[in-house]
């Protein structure tokens, strides 16, 4: 019976009622899926591929094609030799790694400044957008966006500069001080206060930038349901709460998740600019550590084999963190078809 059905059904004929016998249409089958053939699909998108091709060109070269070289990890790798005839010697670098109080050290500082920056300074352009998207006057707004944003384009030398000549030993804070008959403190070379000046550098820096993000998906909000919220009898706190926030909510997870992505990757220039005047106690991160091995000590194997580890454990975090946003039902940074 269930065969008969099963024939019926695919060849489309009728299928008779279960309780009058009687014939009845059955449902209409799917039309076929037209798959169009790659011939027409590039010259259809030709232009497309040819606008693509240089990005996809400068990612292969500097992006893939170096991934290749991570094969000295596995080597007691020398640049007289090549890594074609470099000895192989398995593991041992990786061992090494994982037995290195200095790499465990720099790990160490790693994660405390990623997680303090993530509760001090990852909510600062959140709120930022949100003071100003309260801001009713377009040209103050604009104004006030456009300074914020302007130290994005600083670079790290030049940040690091005008916090020296701020709250160096011999700068503005300190001469103020010091005229008042007080007890000056140089913030530059303190290394209890490191933590709080690196926040404080990239919320000066990059906070502009966040600000942006947030602003744009705040635009994509329909005025009617402020009105709306209004017209419920919801105040200024609940409108924001209730419409604002849930508007920008995936945009916050999407930077959240690429954020610990890049968890082990803390700004390799700003650090390095500071790590001697602090200490490697707690200026010393991965970045600064594997590019002193390698380029520095010359210890190539175990600097590819120290950021090998990072890699994978980077991939990871994202993987992770973007299967957490799909159980609370967002997007993420990709979502499964």
């Amino acid at each position: 019976m269930a065969l008969e059905a099963l024939t019926r059904r695919r060849t489309g004929a009728s299928t008779p009622d279960p309780v009058t016998g009687a014939e009845s249409p059955s449902a209409p089958a799917r039309p076929p899926v037209r798959t169009i053939p790659l011939r027409t699909r590039l010259r259809r998108d030709r232009s497309l591929l040819l606008m693509v091709l240089p990005a996809v060109t400068l990612l292969v070269v500097f992006a893939y094609v170096p991934m290749l070289g991570n094969v000295i990890a596995w080597q007691q790798y020398s640049p007289y030799t090549g890594f074609l005839h470099s000895t192989y010697v398995g593991w041992v670098n990786f061992e090494r790694v994982f037995t290195n109080p200095l790499f465990l050290n720099a790990v160490e500082n790693t994660l405390v400044i990623t997680a303090f920056q993530l509760v001090f300074f990852f909510p600062v352009p959140i709120v930022l957008a949100l003071l100003l998207n309260s801001v009713l006057s377009p040209r103050v707004r604009t104004t006030i966006q456009s300074i914020v944003y302007l130290p994005h384009f600083f670079s790290w030398v030049l940040v690091v500069t005008i916090f020296q000549q701020i709250f160096g030993g011999a700068g503005l804070v300190n001469q103020t001080l010091r005229d008042h008959g007080l007890a000056g403190f140089d913030m530059m070379t303190n290394p209890d206060t490191f933590l709080v000046l690196l926040t404080m550098q990239s919320i000066w820096k990059d906070a502009g930038w966040g600000i942006i993000i947030f602003l744009a998906a705040l635009s994509t909000v329909s005025p009617e349901h402020y009105e709306a919220a209004a017209v419920d009898g919801a105040n200024r706190w609940r409108r924001m709460w209730h419409v604002t926030l849930p508007a920008m909510r995936p945009v916050i997870v999407l930077l959240l998740i690429l954020r610990l992505g890049d968890s082990l990757t803390v700004g390799f220039e700003q650090l390095i600019l500071q790590r001697d005047a602090v200490g490697t106690g707690v200026a010393e991160v991965i970045d600064t550590y594997v590019y002193y091995q390698g380029v520095v000590y010359t210890d190539w194997s175990f600097a590819a084999a120290a950021g090998l580890v990072k890699g994978v454990v980077s991939l990871l975090l994202v993987l992770g963190a973007n299967k957490l946003a799909h159980v609370f039902g967002e997007a993420g940074v990709y979502k499964r078809a």
